[in-house]
């Protein structure tokens, strides 16, 4: 039997729901990160700009005044009351850009501080915007008050505001670097809640996949066996699949109907089958018929050695004739009936039916069961015979002959209409013996093949009857013998 291999209904649907899921968490943990971390930068932004315009309005006098020293301090308290901010640097337009005043201090009097890189630098500079932002890296430690205030390789975001008279005239700039630190571990724990929040609806759709995948997969597995139990010749099988009213109880409900309907048809077959033995016998079948007998065909034929029995009732035809068609029908069952169960008892067979004759074979490598069978027929005659005396009816005897040898089984005539037969000289010989019972006034005739192949010959109490009798349709003359018997 070939073995398939597939993945089972609770595994596709499993990691089906669960790629799904996973797809999902992913795209929201995707954009809940993307908003967070725009949110928090544009509230940063916000922040940023504020404090670079309100700095920038506020020193614009002290710049005008050239009083470094104000704006000195003012930055080093704005740094130190503000820990998100790394670096504050004031330049003067009119020194070519030159750091008049910076915290940390170590910054004033540059022109281009290596606190970032030279294009940032140039882009705040050169900005025609009133307010510039970008997102940079510093270039190495900075420290305030001995302090670490930011490490090199942070991330930070410059603002650059013009510092401009009330006119709008150009003094300076004002460029201050505030550390992105709070913004990324805010969006980190965003992340992190997101990613919580998606792991525990990955596991809540798992669990709800794994019962729906075992609601939908144990009934069809359950159907499988069914149908596996009936397509091994359980019909009386049915699918206890029942209070689904979805697309598996319907094809439940389908299988049941189909294994109700296959019963049927199957008892209409079985019983087509036995009433087809009664016209043909299944040994015989199993000669002409051996690959089933949906594959019988005209001309089918065996050879074989088997064993011929004829029985016919002596004076049939003048008794019939004074009986009604009817009586004769009726006599007729009721006198095969008790000759076929003789025949039956010992293994044999009748392949037909001549009028009141009977025609039987025994296909055994030994004679004993035909003579068994002949005697039980004489047997069973007699009490017939009796059953007819207490109703008034005259009684019967018969002749048996019975002879051994080479016979053809097959079938004969055409596809629209066809008989099983058994042809052979062997057949015509048995024929013959039977009609010379009358003549030696003998129950049972046998041949001489028949006492030959006998197992148990001293089983049988034989006669000779004739050493050379010469029978129609065969030149070499043949012994035959009476089979005698008990009453």
């Amino acid at each position: 039997m070939k073995i398939l291999t597939f993945r089972s209904i609770r595994t596709q649907i499993m990691t089906s729901t669960t790629l799904l899921i996973l797809g999902l968490v992913t795209a929201i943990v995707t954009v809940w990160a993307k908003s967070e971390s725009n949110l928090y930068r544009q509230e940063k932004v916000n922040d940023a700009k504020i404090i670079s315009n309100i700095l920038s309005y506020t020193y614009s006098n002290e710049f005008s005044e050239e009083n470094w020293s104000q704006i000195r301090l003012n930055l080093d308290l704005l740094i130190r009351e503000n820990e998100e901010i790394v670096y504050v640097f004031v330049s003067d337009s009119s020194q070519d850009n030159q750091i008049v005043a910076a915290s940390p201090s170590e910054f004033q009097n540059n022109y281009v501080p290596d606190v970032v890189s030279l294009d940032v630098t140039n882009n705040a500079l050169k900005s025609s915007k009133s307010t510039h932002i970008i997102e940079t890296f510093i270039l190495r430690d900075i420290y305030f008050a001995n302090k670490l205030r930011g490490k090199k390789g942070e991330q930070v975001m410059e603002v650059a505001s013009d510092i401009r008279t009330l006119s709008g005239r150009k003094l300076g700039k004002l460029r201050i670097g505030i550390s992105l630190k709070r913004v990324n571990r805010a969006v980190t724990n965003a992340v992190n809640q997101a990613l919580i929040v998606g792991s525990v609806g990955l596991a809540v759709g798992w669990v709800c996949a794994y019962i729906l995948a075992r609601q939908l997969s144990v009934p069809v597995q359950r159907l499988q066996m069914s149908v596996a139990k009936i397509a091994n010749g359980d019909l009386q099988h049915r699918a206890d699949i029942y209070n689904r009213e979805d697309e598996i109880g319907a094809l439940a409900t389908s299988v049941n109907e189909m294994s109700s309907a296959l019963q049927i048809s199957f008892s209409k077959l079985q019983k087509t089958l036995e009433s087809f033995e009664k016209f043909v016998p299944d040994k015989f079948v199993s000669v002409i018929a051996p690959e089933g007998i949906e594959n019988i065909d005209v001309g089918i034929a065996s050879t074989r050695k088997m064993t011929i029995l004829f029985c016919d009732i002596r004076g049939y035809t003048s008794m019939s004739e004074a009986m009604t068609p009817m009586e004769i029908f009726l006599f007729l069952n009721d006198y095969l009936a008790c000759m076929g169960k003789a025949i039956d008892e010992y293994g044999g067979f009748i392949d037909k039916y001549i009028g009141d004759a009977i025609m039987a074979l025994f296909d055994d490598e030994a004679t004993d069961s035909a003579l068994k069978a002949a005697i039980l027929m004489q047997q069973v005659l007699e009490l017939f015979n009796y059953e007819r005396a207490k109703k008034g009816l005259p009684i019967i005897a018969v002749g048996i002959g019975i002879h051994r040898g080479t016979v053809v089984m097959g079938t004969v005539g055409f596809n629209s209409r066809m008989d099983s037969t058994v042809i052979g000289d062997a057949v015509n010989v048995a024929s013959r013996i039977e009609g010379l019972t009358k003549q030696y006034e003998c129950g049972i005739l046998l041949t001489e093949s028949v006492v030959k192949s006998l197992c148990h010959p001293e089983s049988f109490a034989l006669k000779l009857i004739d050493k050379s009798v010469k029978v129609k349709g065969k030149d070499a003359p043949i012994a035959i013998y009476e089979l005698q018997f008990n009453s």
